[in-house]
């Protein structure tokens, strides 16, 4: 058989795999990737903990004692059995309502604010000294002077998440304006763009990456202040519950609480993340 003999026959090709086992290598490859690195970290940590935990005199349980201890807490977060006596679930609604509320006031207020000081020079220099020395009270210091103002204890841990939330979303919105190239305003003024439109077609969308980086910090600091404000103010709430747990000696309840925090914490981070990469298409971080 001659070279040109040979040359002329088709090379085998690898064969494509199905739908199916492209699926499964994919679903395969992203749980090498981005899921079992974590749960290795994971169970280190929890077999740390057990091993310190099991020791003599531990002052901490261990994860094992927890589960066992606040398996009730567990599988049935929504129990009521009257006053303040009620499931964790509700105990984390009620926070998650009052963020809610804080939060959405800070989200309005902050970026109202950010357009105005990233627009004008006057309201930048006027206005910016005092943001900036009032983001750098505490949350909790703001506590004592809301009890004062509103004299109950709900509309002083809003207004705590609203004054500890908003001075991120006032700075990033308002670093966003400044930063809109000046060929956007050119153009807006060529094709003869209205105030309004002007705000919505131009400004909102080239600031948005800005914006939610702002929102993304805020929702963190709103779900901080809350847990801390509810320790004192009592009432309703996982700071609440906390502090209720710590009082009685429940440590086992401590821990669990601090878990759901965290992961909640962690939902409201991805959450304000995933819709500020779909408005932004992207262009923001996440």
């Amino acid at each position: 058989m001659t070279a040109e003999t040979i040359e002329s026959f088709p090379l085998a090709q690898p064969a494509e795999p199905g739908p199916l086992r492209a699926f499964l290598l994919r679903a395969i490859r992203g749980f090498v990737t981005h899921v079992l690195p974590p749960l290795i970290v994971i169970g280190l940590l929890l077999l740390v903990w057990q091993m310190l935990g099991s020791r003599p005199g531990s002052g901490l349980p261990a994860p094992s004692k927890v589960v066992q201890e606040t398996w009730e807490l567990i599988v049935n977060p929504f129990y009521d059995r009257g006053g303040n006596d009620v499931g964790i679930g509700w105990q984390l609604l009620a926070s998650l309502k009052r963020v809610a509320y804080g939060y959405s006031l800070a989200v309005v207020a902050g970026v109202s604010l950010g357009v105005l000081v990233g627009q004008s020079t006057w309201a930048l220099r006027g206005l910016d000294p005092v943001f900036q020395v009032l983001r750098t009270v505490p949350p909790l210091a703001w506590l004592p002077i809301s009890l004062a103002g509103f004299r109950d204890g709900h509309p002083s841990a809003i207004f705590v998440i609203f004054i500890t939330s908003i001075w991120p979303i006032i700075i990033n919105t308002s670093i966003g304006i400044r930063n809109i190239p000046q060929d956007y305003t050119n153009v807006s003024k060529v094709i003869r763009l209205n105030g309004f439109e002007y705000f919505a077609k131009i400004m909102l969308p080239a600031a948005a990456p800005f914006i939610f980086s702002g929102l993304r910090i805020g929702v963190g600091l709103s779900w901080l202040a809350i847990v801390a404000a509810e320790m004192l103010i009592g009432g309703v709430g996982i700071g609440f519950f906390i502090w209720d747990a710590w009082n009685s000696s429940r440590i086992s309840d401590i821990v669990l609480a601090l878990l759901y925090v965290g992961l909640i914490g962690f939902a409201l981070d991805r959450i304000v993340a995933f819709i500020g990469k779909k408005v932004t298409r992207g262009t923001s971080a996440s």
